[in-house]
C-alpha cells in the first residue's frame, strides 16, 4: 500500500496546559453525552410511551446524526479555524441539551437528538485541533490522552448520572449537563489558534514499514472494524453476566462493564511508547476476538472466570487497538488537512457504532444476549486477516 506524505504543518507547538485543557474540556463534553442516554427509558413513558418502545432507537440518533454531520464539519474547520470548530461543537452541544430539557413528546425529544449529534462532534473538532499544533509522537499521546478522557466519561458518567437522578428528573438532568459543554467553550476560548498547515507531497512505503503512513480509506475501514468489534458486545452485558454469573450483583455487573475501560485508562500511557501501531492493532483484533468469544462460552458454562478472562481481554484489545490507531492518525495527520481527516475517521467510527448498536438488536433477539459478543469475536478475527494480508 501507499499514501500520499506531507511535511508536518507549520502551525504553532500546543503546550503540555493546552492539551491538557482540550483533553479537560473533551472529557467535560463527553461526560455529559454518555451519562444521559441509559436513562431514556426513564424520561420515555412521561413524553408518551409508557413501555419506552423507541428507547433502543433513541440510542443511536445522535451517533447516525453525527456520523452524516462529521465531515462536514472538519472540511470546515480546515477553512475557517479549528479553535472557532470547536467552539461550535461544544456550543452546539449545550444547545442541544438545553432543548432536550423542554421537550413534551417523543417526536421533539427524536429532534434534540439528532440536534445533538448534527452539532455536537467534539471528539472529531478536538483531534482535528490538536493536530494543527501537534505532530508525531507528540500527536499520538495527545489523542490516547483524549480518548482516555472518553473512556473516563463512559466508566463515571452513568453512575453520577444515576446519583443525580435521585433528586432531578431527566429533563432537569438534561438542563444541569448543558453545563459542561458551556464549561469546556469557556475553557476553550483562552486557547491558541494554530495556523492552517501548507505542506508538500511525498510518497510513502509499505504500510509494514518503520513510518508508514495510512491512507483516510484504510485509517477509516480499521476504525469502523474496531469500533464494530469492541462496540458490538456492550449493550447486552447485563443479561450475559446475570446468565454467566447468577449471584452477581448490580455494582458487580456494573464493574464488570467498565472493566474493559478501566484496562486501558490504566495500561495506555504503558503501551504508548513502544507500541509499533501495525503489530498492536493486529494484537488487539486478536485479543477483542478472544475477549469476546469468551463471552458466550462463558454463558455456556455458567463460569464467571471465563466471563472475568474476557472482559479483561477484552481491556487489552482495547487498550493496544486504540493506542495503536492514535498512532496511525499521527501518521495520516501529516498528509492530509487535519479536520477532513478526524471529521471522515469520526464518520466511520460512528457508522461502526451505529452497525453495532444495530446488529447486537437483531443477534440478540435471534439467538440470546450472547450473540452479539460472538459476532464481534468473527469481525475481530477476518480484521485480524485483512492486516495480515494488507502488510504484505
Amino acid at each position: 500500500m501507499t499514501a500520499t506524505l506531507q511535511a508536518p504543518a507549520t502551525a504553532p507547538e500546543l503546550r503540555r496546559r493546552h492539551v491538557a485543557a482540550v483533553v479537560a474540556c473533551h472529557f467535560t463534553a463527553a461526560f455529559a453525552a454518555l451519562g444521559l442516554p441509559p436513562y431514556l427509558p426513564q424520561l420515555l413513558p412521561t413524553l408518551g410511551d409508557p413501555h419506552a418502545t423507541w428507547a433502543g432507537a433513541l440510542y443511536v440518533v445522535p451517533t447516525a446524526a453525527t456520523a452524516l454531520s462529521a465531515p462536514l464539519w472538519g472540511r470546515l474547520a480546515d477553512r475557517y479555524g479549528r479553535k472557532r470548530l470547536l467552539l461550535r461543537a461544544q456550543l452546539g452541544l449545550a444547545v442541544a441539551f438545553l432543548l432536550a430539557s423542554q421537550v413534551q413528546t417523543v417526536t421533539a425529544l427524536a429532534a434534540t437528538l439528532a440536534l445533538q449529534g448534527l452539532l455536537g462532534g467534539t471528539f472529531a473538532a478536538t483531534g482535528a485541533y490538536l493536530a494543527a499544533g501537534l505532530s508525531g509522537p507528540r500527536l499520538a499521546k495527545a489523542l490516547t490522552a483524549a480518548q482516555a478522557s472518553a473512556r473516563a466519561a463512559l466508566a463515571v458518567a452513568p453512575t453520577a448520572a444515576g446519583l443525580l437522578a435521585t433528586h432531578v428528573d431527566v429533563r432537569g438532568m438534561y438542563a444541569i449537563a448543558a453545563l459542561g459543554p458551556l464549561v469546556a467553550a469557556g475553557l476553550t476560548l483562552a486557547l491558541p489558534e494554530p495556523r492552517p498547515a501548507t505542506t508538500t507531497a511525498e510518497r510513502a512505503g509499505p504500510l509494514s514499514g518503520s513510518g508508514p503512513v495510512p491512507s483516510i480509506r484504510l485509517l477509516c475501514m480499521l476504525e469502523a472494524a474496531f469500533v464494530l468489534a469492541t462496540v458490538v458486545t456492550f449493550p447486552y452485558l447485563l443479561p450475559v453476566v446475570q446468565a454467566a454469573w447468577p449471584t452477581a450483583g448490580p455494582a458487580l455487573a456494573g464493574a464488570l462493564f467498565a472493566l474493559p475501560h478501566v484496562c486501558y485508562l490504566l495500561a495506555a500511557p504503558l503501551v504508548m511508547p513502544r507500541l509499533d501501531p501495525i503489530r498492536g492493532l493486529t494484537a488487539a483484533f486478536a485479543l477483542v476476538a478472544l475477549g469476546a468469544a469468551a463471552h458466550p462460552a462463558a454463558v455456556t458454562w455458567a463460569s464467571p472466570t471465563l466471563l472475568v478472562t474476557g472482559r479483561l481481554l477484552l481491556g487489552a484489545g482495547l487498550t493496544y487497538g486504540l493506542v495503536a490507531l492514535a498512532k496511525l492518525t499521527a501518521r495520516a495527520a501529516t498528509a492530509h488537512p487535519p479536520g477532513r481527516l478526524f471529521g471522515t475517521v469520526e464518520a466511520w467510527s460512528k457508522g461502526g457504532a451505529v452497525a453495532a448498536g444495530l446488529s447486537a438488536s437483531v443477534l440478540a433477539g435471534l439467538s440470546g444476549p450472547a450473540a452479539p459478543a460472538l459476532f464481534g469475536a468473527v469481525i475481530a478475527a477476518f480484521s485480524v486477516s485483512f492486516i495480515l494480508r494488507s502488510s504484505r
